[in-house]
């Protein structure tokens, strides 16, 4: 007996210090970029034939592709369900065609892209910030990339480790980007920190020839995944005092992206489905939006089409629905349309959006 007493100590020191070993390597391994860091303006396209005027009609695009996983049977751990990683290198390829050729259909003039891997085990080590840039065939000659996700080996699930991830954000421009920068937003500390993403937007510099002004132009994909509410309340507190910043200067702003809010206030009732037991996206206060900034949430009475999916479960038309993707503009840009783009969530849990503007 005292020998078994000694082996099961020894199991359970040896567990202790393995379980204590990788807790402090997750901590230790973690770190966050610097704010205020300027991004590479890649030209790979060519040059661009066009320049960007006052008064004209642009359509930016914003698509999140779930970094190449979430085909419409797809279930995401973190949401309830059952997967961690894209089930194959041939999915993540096939969702990641799949999405570009929808947003590629819209025409955009500017095309933001989030939840790109750039190098991860869930999705089997693709390099989708290069396929995505094959996939759009040298459309758009102007891009930037901002990391806003590099974490340490998370060996969760037990079975299937969603794994080392590197991923980011992506502009892509028709028209000349003179400069960019990646912004750093305020995220939970502690434990929460490891689960959620180095959260950031990217500012991106556009001329305006003939003008006084220019374009600056925002990608931004906020917190989800948080037990504190009020984390991305302060992110927006953070990006509207930006923008409105900019707009005071006589610049025109135009921010999208994936919001992780409620859009429309109660988006499930929207789109005939409720579920009151699913609260990451909740509304953004309205007193906290400044005047001089509005929010534009895309959405058509007639045929309502929700952004975004749970993905608790393989989608059905009974799901959870709600619109989290939409735009920020500042007063002098002209809303003509806003819209979502029905993929029937084919290859991400995302619809594209797209919006149309002027710069007045």
């Amino acid at each position: 007996m005292k020998k078994f007493l000694i082996a099961l100590l020894c199991v359970i020191l040896a567990a202790v210090l393995v379980v204590g070993g990788y807790v402090a390597y997750v901590f230790i391994d973690y770190y966050r970029l610097e704010d205020n860091i300027l991004l590479e303006v890649d030209t790979a396209g060519g040059a661009a034939d066009s320049q960007l005027t006052a008064g004209e009609t642009c359509r930016v695009v914003s698509c999140n592709v779930g970094f190449g996983a979430y085909s419409a049977d797809y279930s995401f751990f973190m949401d309830g369900g059952t997967e961690s990683r894209a089930r194959s290198p041939e999915a993540v390829r096939e969702n990641l065609t799949g999405a570009m050729e929808a947003v590629t259909a819209l025409d955009p003039d500017f095309l933001l892209v989030q939840e790109l891997d750039v190098d991860g085990t869930r999705s089997h080590h693709i390099d989708e910030l290069a396929l995505t840039k094959e996939l759009l065939g040298g459309r758009f000659p102007y891009g930037t990339f901002a990391q806003n996700y590099d974490s340490p080996y998370l060996f969760w699930p037990p079975l299937e480790p969603h794994g080392a991830n590197r991923a980011g954000i992506a502009v892509f421009s028709r028209f000349p980007i003179s400069s960019a920068l990646r912004r750093s937003l305020p995220i939970e500390e502690g434990f929460m920190k490891l689960v959620d993403l180095d959260r950031c937007y990217s500012v991106q510099r556009i001329p305006v020839p003939g003008s006084e002004g220019e374009l600056v132009l925002y990608d931004l994909h906020l917190s989800a995944y948080t037990s504190d509410g009020t984390i991305a309340d302060d992110q927006l507190k953070m990006l509207f005092g930006d923008m409105l910043a900019e707009y005071e200067k006589g610049n025109w702003c135009v921010a999208g992206g994936d919001f992780n809010k409620d859009l429309l206030g109660d988006g499930g009732a929207s789109f005939g489905v409720t579920g009151p037991e699913y609260t990451w996206a909740q509304p953004i206060p309205a007193e906290i939006i400044p005047e001089g900034l509005s929010i534009v949430a895309p959405f058509d009475e007639e045929n309502p089409v929700p952004s975004c999916r749970n993905a608790d479960r393989p989608y059905g038309e009974d799901d959870f629905c709600v619109t989290v993707d939409g735009f920020i503009v500042s007063a002098n840009v002209g809303v003509e349309e806003a819209a979502v783009a029905d993929t029937g969530f084919q290859w991400s849990d995302h619809n594209p959006v797209y919006l149309d503007f002027t710069l007045n």
